[in-house]
């Protein structure tokens, strides 16, 4: 569990929030509260406290740098523990994220320094609770939609609040 001070670089997608209240219907402890649909760009950021001018003038200088990215999801991913929709449209962005900060390790390094690019649908529960999500989500797809901005989020004791919002192609 991250500890408040974490951050994470995002990309919102609100065409996706139906495919979130439907594993929150299934069973709201599967779903990240206080985040809404989004893929990460990278997690965990900078800690909250060292993000200065510099480094949120160099988040709006990375999204300006790319059009607003069409997404479609259309392939859901399931491994145990977790269900996803795999965003190969956004992986460019992560990628690009992930090689302006090469000292800031993915996941913590736990997938390896290229993680797929994905929107987390549901993670925790049991096999058969994530087989009902999966199942439940399925006739959502596709889902298309444009991503807008990349938003810099930190965790408070209040939940996961935004810092910054920096929109794609300026």
């Amino acid at each position: 569990m991250p500890e408040p001070g974490t951050t994470a670089l995002v990309i919102l997608l609100p065409t996706a929030e139906p495919v979130l209240a439907t594993a929150r219907r299934v069973d709201p402890g599967l779903v990240r509260p206080g985040l809404p649909a989004h893929v990460t760009a990278l997690y965990p950021f900078l800690p909250d406290a060292s993000l200065t001018e510099d480094v949120t003038a160099a988040v709006r200088s990375l999204a300006a740098g790319f059009a607003p990215p069409e997404v479609e999801l259309t392939e859901l991913v399931t491994t145990p523990g977790f269900v996803a929709l795999a965003a190969p449209s956004l992986q460019p962005v992560a990628d690009a994220v992930c090689a302006r900060w090469p000292d800031v390790l993915p996941y913590g390094g736990r997938f390896g320094p290229r993680p797929a690019a994905h929107l987390t649908v549901a993670m925790g529960g049991s096999a058969e609770t994530l087989e009902r999500v999966a199942r439940d989500v399925r006739p959502l797809l596709p889902i298309a939609g444009r991503a807008a901005a990349l938003q810099l989020v930190a965790l408070t004791d209040r939940g996961w609040e935004p810092r910054l919002e920096a929109p794609f192609g300026g």
